[in-house]
């Protein structure tokens, strides 16, 4: 069946889904819609002027299912190619229109569910004889339902089959496939408790035969970079092998590209991998490690068929081996003709020689008619002996024809010995390898058994080892977390130890300052005590000038009699009235001060005794005396001022250092 006979059986669906009345024609608008989809579905652009051109008011063309068929094979089917469009999307395109007509609930409500009726139907649709309406014959039918029974790891029994043939022997002659999803949902075809395993079964039939998956499962594989060990979900196809990150097959890792030339062999175990075996391509070699023995086997034995029917340009393992079955059925059936023919002709032969026997024991014996001439008796003689003679010519034609068939007969008697032969040397060879097989599954299961063994100790080590891990990972958490408050603490330390020495930083600078400013203070202070020293030399200077002033005051307040002289003895005068040292009489200021100077010449007489020697010789004028006597106190007050402000501040400084 070629590619195009595949994709007319699922659109011969979707036509007799819109034929609703069942007379082979559709309306010209559901057949532009159908066109229009089946455009999308096969990825073809898309032609509006021709098929409005085709779509014509001809009720002779178009509408019909002929009429239609030539547009269909000339502007769909031959732009239609492999691998530039989604099978499983235009066949779902197509159920979905033949299932809303045809799709009963009651079959959903079964053991199938929805979509699991629709891949049953692409798998009945490829199993199906190439003759319309589709039909699957018995032998097609016992083929899906033992590969579904064999993914459910059950033993199929025909018994409720042979009981659909018996109730309606009409589908012996060939089931339809609404007839196949009713029996299907109902369960009398397959014994199963649930319908998640019937699922599941119908889902890796579906994937092995319908997505050609030769084999599929987890294996091991070295990178080509990093050269590390990877597990990765494997997908078999007859031309290539594609590897993902899991099962679901959402994140794609890679494939290789098989063809003719590609090899697949057993390698030694290495890097701490088991039963490894390497695909050799010609750009790369694969390294890949299978679970065991048995699964390494398999896994090579199936490489090996894809690259065998890469190289007997095949595309399909299953269309393969359905192009057998109905090649082997039809020789089958032909060797039965034969054999029935033949048989025929035996019987035929064996009918015509008794006839003859008979007819020859049953023929009188002329006599001689007397009322007949002699002539008469003559010709009526020969004719009766032309007559014979044909009869013999007609039995040795037809003996030498049943003699040909037999010889005919025995050369297909001989070759179906040969055949015969053939085929109980190969069945001999079939049963030899069967038991090395056995042989083989045995070694393989003692295997099993010693790697089940190896594969416990090892899941018990690696318990072990998890739980080490697990006590590592948790003392190393341990020893983070009391790093991390260790360099925390750290840290505050070296916080603290930086502000500590900022603090001392600022405290030398400011004893620096404050050493500074004690010696600035005490350089003011000896400033201070010179300016003191001065202020108390002018201040005795002062003294000695109030002192000489009021020596010169008494000596002049003496009366100077008319003749008397200056060192006599002072008569006494009236104090009330003061009398100036010239003979006038002096002011009451005049007399204030001199009272003060005379008080201070009585507390400064008792240290100086000698006073009076230290007196300066000149006089002063009493103006001059009064100016030099208020800048000296000013001066004085100055300095006492200044020293006072300089030991309060020298003070503060000092109870601030504190």
């Amino acid at each position: 069946m070629d590619f195009k006979s595949e994709l007319l059986k699922s659109i011969w669906y979707a036509f007799t889904a819109l034929d609703k009345e069942k007379n082979g024609k559709v309306s010209k608008s559901q057949l532009k819609v159908l066109s229009h989809n089946l455009y999308t579905a096969l990825n073809i652009p898309h032609d509006p002027v021709a098929l409005e051109e085709h779509f014509q008011d001809n009720d002779d063309g178009p509408v019909s299912n002929q009429g239609y068929m030539p547009y269909l094979n000339k502007y769909i089917l031959a732009k239609a190619n492999d691998g530039t469009f989604d099978k499983e999307t235009f066949d779902d395109l197509c159920w979905m229109m033949t299932a809303k007509k045809n799709y009963k609930p009651s079959m959903e409500a079964g053991l199938c569910s929805r979509k699991d009726a629709f891949k049953l139907w692409c798998l009945f649709n490829m199993l199906s004889e190439d003759r319309y309406p589709l039909v699957m014959i018995p032998e097609e039918v016992e083929y899906l339902l033992k590969k579904i029974a064999s993914a459910m790891s059950l033993e199929w029994e025909r018994n409720g089959l042979d009981d659909s043939y018996c109730q309606d022997p009409t589908l012996l002659d060939g089931m339809t496939v609404w007839t196949f999803l009713e029996l299907m949902g109902s369960g009398r075809l397959l014994k199963s408790e649930g319908t998640e395993a019937v699922s599941l079964a119908v889902d890796e039939v579906f994937q092995e035969m319908y997505h050609d998956v030769l084999k599929k499962g987890y294996m091991w594989k070295k990178g080509l970079v990093r050269r590390n060990w990877n597990e990765r979900w494997f997908v078999l196809k007859p031309s290539v092998i594609q590897y993902y990150v899991s099962e679901d097959l959402k994140e794609k890792k890679g494939e290789i590209l098989l063809d003719k030339r590609c090899i697949t062999e057993a390698i030694q175990d290495k890097d701490g991998r088991r039963c490894l075996f390497c695909v050799k391509t010609t750009s790369r070699t694969f390294e890949i490690s299978a679970s065991d023995l048995k699964h390494r086997l398999e896994w090579m034995q199936a490489i090996q068929t894809a690259i065998r029917l890469l190289a007997e340009g095949k595309r399909s393992l299953h269309k393969e081996l359905k192009l057998r079955r109905r090649e082997n059925r039809e020789q089958s059936s032909k060797q039965k003709e034969e054999q029935q023919t033949l048989r025929n002709l035996q019987d035929e032969k064996e009918r015509q020689i008794r006839e003859r026997v008979r007819a020859r024991g049953q023929v009188p014996v002329r006599k001689k008619d007397k009322n007949m001439s002699w002539n008469e008796q003559l010709l009526a003689e020969g004719l009766h002996k032309e007559e014979e003679e044909r009869e013999w010519e007609q039995q040795q034609l037809m003996q030498q024809a049943l003699e040909s068939q037999l010889r005919e007969a025995e050369k297909a008697r001989v070759n179906m010995a040969t055949e015969i032969a053939q085929k109980e040397a190969e069945s001999q060879k079939q049963r030899m390898r069967i038991r090395e097989l056995e042989k083989t599954q045995q070694a393989l299961e003692k295997a099993l058994e010693a790697e089940i063994q190896a594969r416990a100790e090892e899941e018990r080590a690696r318990d072990t080892q998890a739980s080490l891990l697990e006590k590592e990972e948790n003392k190393l958490k341990q020893l983070n977390r009391l790093k991390e408050e260790q360099e925390a603490l750290l840290q505050q330390t070296q916080q603290e130890k930086h502000e500590l020495l900022q603090d001392m930083t600022e405290k030398a600078q400011a004893v620096k300052v404050a050493s500074q400013e004690l010696e600035k203070l005490q350089e003011s202070r000896q400033k201070s005590n010179q300016f003191l020293e001065e202020a108390k030399k002018k201040l005795c200077r002062a003294s000695c000038h109030v002192k000489h002033w009021n020596v010169q005051l008494n000596r002049l307040m003496k009366p100077i009699s008319p003749g008397g002289h200056a060192g006599q003895d002072k008569p006494a005068f009236n104090t009330e009235v003061p009398v100036h040292p010239r003979g006038v009489f002096a002011s009451n200021e005049f007399i204030v001060k001199k009272q003060l100077c005379n008080t201070d010449h009585k507390l400064s007489g008792a240290h100086s005794p000698n006073s009076q020697s230290m007196w300066p010789s000149r006089l002063y004028s009493e103006e001059e005396e009064e100016e030099e006597e208020e800048e000296e106190e000013e001066e004085v007050q100055e300095q006492l001022r200044k020293v006072s402000l300089t030991e309060t501040s020298s003070t503060r400084t000092n109870r601030s250092n504190h």
